[in-house]
């Protein structure tokens, strides 16, 4: 495996070459980058960072948690798991499950927020009158007021 990765750091690949491979920004690179997850290679005389296949992988990673919805820290630290070959397959999973946990609540969050509109946009007239319960709620006027779709 060693000499894997040393053929891996020996590539040079330019930001746009890594961005094409990985199907990563070059704003997630620059994120990676600033996190240190990126091979340590210091920048080429003309100011630009060479990157190898290593850093590929690693942004294609990064890609694929981010889309999962794991936070920087997260990312982080799954990153660190999938490169320790003695991690445990627990450590993985509660991370995993700890997203899965938050994203439950988000979901929630989201339906609450979903169903407000809904009653709101019910009881708003959608005519060229100037009154609007979804502007009132928002200035928290009691946009809901003698509206039957009341429900909160």
């Amino acid at each position: 495996m060693e000499d894997h990765i040393a053929l891996a750091t020996a590539e040079h690949l330019t930001l746009r070459e890594v961005v094409a491979r990985s199907g990563a920004s070059a704003q997630l690179v620059r994120e990676c980058e600033s996190l240190g997850l990126l091979g340590g290679m210091a920048h080429a005389d003309a100011g630009s960072r060479p990157y190898g296949a290593r850093d590929v992988s690693t942004l294609r990673f990064v890609r694929r948690a981010q889309a999962l919805g794991f936070d920087s820290s997260e990312v982080v630290e799954l990153l660190a798991l999938w490169r320790n070959g003695r991690r445990t397959s627990f450590d993985v999973k509660r991370v995993a499950l700890a997203r899965a946990g938050d994203l439950a609540q988000q979901i929630e969050e989201l339906e609450r927020m979903k169903g407000l509109l809904e009653r709101l946009a019910h009881c708003c007239e959608g005519s060229d009158r100037p009154d609007c319960p979804i502007l009132d709620e928002l200035a928290d006027l009691n946009g809901f007021a003698g509206c039957e779709a009341n429900g909160r």
